[in-house]
């Protein structure tokens, strides 16, 4: 009969290194997207508040492009938008950067 101790034993090191293992994988698993994020034309995809600012900001790229407006209005209006989809959609990921 073995007079050793338990945790000085190979299998008690295996069952250590086990559950290391398993606390690195939920880890890994809880902040996948702090590890992996997803691309900014996902996260646009599915957002209705930045749906809704890329259609207003091509409108106003319109605008601007023919001289109906000034870069400064641009600008403006641009702000106007975001505040505008905010309202209408509700709290999104915001316009895209």
């Amino acid at each position: 009969m073995s007079s050793t101790p338990f945790l000085d034993r190979p299998a008690a090191r295996l069952i250590a290194l086990g559950v290391v293992a398993l606390v690195i994988a939920s880890l890994g698993y809880i902040h996948r997207e702090d590890l992996f994020p997803r691309s900014p034309a996902a996260v646009v995809a599915d957002d209705p508040v930045a749906l809704c600012f890329a259609r207003r900001s091509a409108e106003i790229d319109q605008m601007l492009a023919e001289g109906v407006i000034n870069p400064v209005q641009s600008g403006q209006f641009k702000g106007r938008a975001e505040a505008y989809c905010q309202a209408q959609e509700g709290k999104g990921a915001g316009p895209p950067q």
